[in-house]
């Protein structure tokens, strides 16, 4: 087994993993197979010719969105809170005074107001499918990710079509990157941690692994191992992609953001590394990374940012959250559009339900999955816009409601890929529409 590590002292998981990251070649894969195995399933289905992408921003908890996007300024208190609204750049639409850069650039975001279809579920299922958990066909539904890679393969032998990003989270429905009917194939690349840190491989820093005779030199000890079993002679092709993914100069520069001038990076922030809740830290980072790795030719990739399930103390928590999110995406939504990638590159941010209208005794807000919010940006969608409104006390919808397949289609449609006529196949060989027939592109939206 080969294991690119960090060896920076850091607490470990409830599993044994460090936070800091680790990429594998050997058990990387689900259910002992290894990463030349997926790579193996795979094969044939690498078509390369999009340059779209998508980054999935998912707030594990249930995110507030009477205190974010949606704030009911003429609701009693008990329903209003405590929180102001300020203007954006789009006359008319008002959001969050906590979030003040997503305010000036509300001309490149689209807030719907108005999501449908949850279920009281803490889980990313709904998120990263579009499907509920449960009635599910032999094999289980893809995740998004799983679906492009099978539908458009990988952009380049030394780049994974799918990478998540997110930390393993105590809260395990949290964490996505699970198996599915398309295949071990089709999940998702997984550093299991902040892959943003300093890797070595047997005293080879990530700066020097874009040069090949180090690397060879690293190999060294490790080829005289296997050679003695056999097992280099019996390399195929696919073994040797794998090496060619956690080696390639392409995909550890795309990894390693400390190449970014100083000004960018400090753009973004840092947020914290202290694990939220059950669920995840807040590494403003990871939206570095994550463009860096679109821009590398990654087509999706998800990440996981802190914990919104604020059964108490929502305001004094949420003003520490709000903050470093609206660096983070701001950041993210502004470098596209610098680097020309506004089009090409979809960003969307939500969590698995919204809150209840009233604030309970303890000042936090419970679980509410009659409506929930969505913020989408890129993608050539039409931005600068609300979709859909809620009452006048944001727990019911009053108008345009958004089902959760909408926003797929959606996206899917900003992908390249046409959801109502595009199918999967099952384990059985049943295809599959990516979404339900009766859910189409939101019109408001696209082009």
């Amino acid at each position: 087994m080969l294991t690119l590590t960090s060896d920076a002292a850091s607490p470990s998981f409830c599993d044994g993993l460090t936070r800091r990251s680790f990429l594998r070649l050997g058990a990387l894969g689900l259910g002992g197979l290894s990463f030349s195995d997926l790579l193996r399933a795979e094969a044939g289905l690498r078509r390369g010719s999009s340059s779209k992408a998508l980054i999935l921003v998912y707030l594990p908890g249930g995110p507030p969105h009477q205190d974010m996007f949606d704030l009911k300024m003429n609701a009693p208190a008990e329903i209003r809170g405590e929180f102001s609204e300020i203007a954006t750049s789009v006359p008319g639409i008002r959001i969050c005074e906590h979030l003040p850069r997503l305010a000036k650039m509300a001309d490149k975001l689209a807030f719907v107001r108005s999501v449908v279809g949850a279920k009281d579920r803490h889980e990313s299922f709904q998120c990263v499918t579009g499907r509920l958990n449960e009635n599910q066909p032999p094999g289980g539904w893809p995740e998004i990710g799983s679906v492009v890679s099978k539908l458009q393969g990988t952009a380049g032998a030394s780049v994974p079509s799918y990478v998540n990003l997110s930390q393993r989270m105590q809260h395990t429905p949290y964490n996505q990157g699970r198996n599915s009917f398309l295949g071990v194939g089709h999940s998702p690349f997984m550093p299991l941690g902040s892959v943003k840190d300093d890797m070595t491989l047997n005293g080879i820093s990530i700066e020097r692994l874009s040069d090949r005779r180090a690397l060879l030199r690293a190999f060294d000890s490790f080829r005289r191992e296997a050679d003695a079993t056999g097992a280099m002679a019996g390399l195929d092709e696919f073994e040797t992609q794998a090496f060619d993914i956690l080696t390639s100069s392409r995909l550890l520069q795309a990894l390693d953001v400390s190449s970014e001038p100083e000004k960018i990076r400090a753009r973004y922030g840092k947020g914290t590394e202290a694990i939220q809740g059950d669920a995840a830290p807040r590494l403003n980072q990871q939206f570095l990374l994550a463009r860096r790795l679109v821009e590398a030719g990654v087509r999706v990739v998800t990440l996981s940012y802190s914990f919104w399930d604020w059964h108490g103390n929502n305001f004094s928590i949420a003003r520490q959250n709000l903050p470093d999110l609206d660096e983070a995406l701001s950041a993210l939504v502004e470098d596209l559009h610098e680097r020309g990638m506004e089009r090409d590159v979809t960003v969307l941010t939500w969590g698995e339900f919204g809150r209840t209208p009233r604030i309970n005794a303890q000042g936090g807000r419970d679980h509410w999955p009659n409506v929930s919010c969505a913020l989408l940006a890129g993608g050539g969608l039409q931005t600068g816009q609300v979709i859909g409104a809620t009452d006048r006390l944001g727990g019911e919808v009053a108008d345009r409601p958004v089902h959760f397949q909408e926003i797929f289609a959606t996206v899917y449609h900003a992908l390249g890929i046409n959801p109502n006529t595009t199918t999967v196949p099952d384990l059985t060989g049943r295809p599959h529409y990516l979404v339900d027939g009766a859910y189409q592109p939101l019109k408001e939206l696209i082009s």
